[in-house]
């Protein structure tokens, strides 16, 4: 458990007492403690201890460049038009058309703009209205792989359902069918797939996407992607699960701008499926944010119709960036594992007296000069010994960060 300061845990000891759904919410998150309050996020925790140190920031997920002048450009001129009000609910319409055109341009996938489609404020209000929509009490289940994203079991623990996990494997990071088998049953809701997947970077194989809709089929579950990082996949074309034989007519497709276009700070996400899902989704979404981002969405538009070697490109020079980090971690002692896609390296930090990776991080701004963030922050704890002593890092940073993080953590580690 994080130390916080006297009056952050004063106000969050009276905070304990009320009741509500917070409370469901914050030990879903992992955030609650045996007494009652609530830490702050690992996130929140070790970028304060970046600013505090001076250290460089490879823990949270978001780049220090800017993404396409166009697209930037975009946005500057919507907000001169005027693009200032709500847009509709829905989403602005070029950029639903936008979102349509890109699903048929990349994956085939034929989508309607006017009843399949809602843009949402980024990925993370996708999921959790998507789940808040689709949960019909706490017998119902959700299926996801671990590790997972933080938000995924924070939404979850709203929602009142039961979080189902199915441990990746240490190494090449795929599940075990059998077990993705005996997790998934009549009481599963929904299964929920990051894909490629953070924290661990892998991509999921078809025999995996195959067991995927197989199962949901068998169950009549509803299978929801995570697929944010769909256009940085390094080593072979993303495959959406919804193109796969029989799933589209029961899967949400989720996705967001602030990955591809490096617009993180913009929130614009997009969810997509069979227009009766759809309407579910919007349903409570028109109560979470209402509509957002107006002068974003055209903007966004404008990038999803960039030119392919754009997106060939941003994923070509993030592959370069993880190889730039992959070299510097080996130097420094670690065992990395190559990601297949997304931000993030995950590297084994037990060599270096790091098995306990949650205090080894907290350590490493002193000690280094560089922030990351323990595996064991998107596992739950019954299976946090599985990932003893790996850590991710960052890969989505400007050249000469990583090369000067790499340069910190080689000399730390001749000491």
């Amino acid at each position: 458990m994080a130390r916080v300061s006297f009056a952050y845990g004063l106000s969050l000891f009276f905070m304990s007492v009320i009741p509500g759904a917070w409370l469901r919410t914050a030990e879903g998150a992992g955030l609650l403690s045996s007494d009652g309050t609530v830490a702050p996020t690992i996130f929140a925790e070790m970028s304060a201890a970046a600013v505090r140190t001076g250290a460089v920031n490879l823990g949270q997920g978001f780049p220090d460049e800017d993404g396409p002048a166009e697209v930037l450009e975009a946005a500057r001129a919507a907000i001169a038009s005027g693009a200032n009000q709500y847009p509709p609910g829905r989403g602005v319409p070029d950029l639903l058309a936008a979102i349509a055109e890109h699903q048929q341009r990349f994956y085939g996938l034929s989508v309607d703009p006017g009843s399949e489609i809602v843009v949402t404020a980024g990925a993370t209000e996708a999921l959790t209205a998507t789940i808040l929509a689709l949960i019909d009490g706490p017998d119902d289940e959700v299926v996801v792989f671990e590790p997972y994203y933080d938000s995924y079991a924070a939404a979850v623990a709203l929602a009142g359902a039961r979080l189902v996990t199915v441990p990746l494997r240490r190494g090449d990071f795929q599940p075990d069918l059998d077990r993705l088998a005996a997790s998934v049953s009549d009481r599963t809701r929904i299964i929920l797939v990051n894909d490629p997947h953070n924290p661990t970077g892998t991509v999921f194989s078809r025999e995996v996407l195959d067991e995927v809709v197989r199962l949901a089929s068998l169950h009549d579950a509803i299978i929801v992607t995570d697929e944010v990082y769909e256009h940085l996949a390094f080593h072979a074309p993303h495959t959406p699960i919804a193109t796969l034989p029989g799933a589209a007519e029961r899967t949400l497709t989720i996705s967001s701008a602030g990955k591809t276009f490096s617009t993180t700070g913009w929130k614009i996400g997009w969810v997509h499926g069979p227009a009766a899902l759809i309407t579910a989704v919007l349903t409570v979404k028109q109560y979470l944010t209402y509509v957002n981002g107006s002068p974003f969405q055209p903007a966004v538009a404008v990038g999803l119709r960039l030119p392919d070697s754009y997106f060939a490109d941003a994923a070509a020079l993030l592959a370069r960036k993880h190889g730039i980090l992959a070299d510097g971690l080996r130097a420094a002692g670690f065992d990395v594992s190559p990601p297949q896609g997304g931000y993030f390296t995950v590297a084994d930090a037990t060599r270096l007296g790091g098995e306990d990776a949650a205090a080894f991080c907290r350590a490493l701004p002193e000690r280094a000069g560089v922030v990351a963030i323990p595996l064991s922050a998107f596992v739950s704890p019954a299976h946090r010994e599985q990932y003893s002593g790996l850590v991710r890092f960052a890969a989505c940073k400007r050249i000469e960060v990583l090369e000067e993080a790499a340069s910190r953590l080689a000399s730390s580690s001749s000491r």
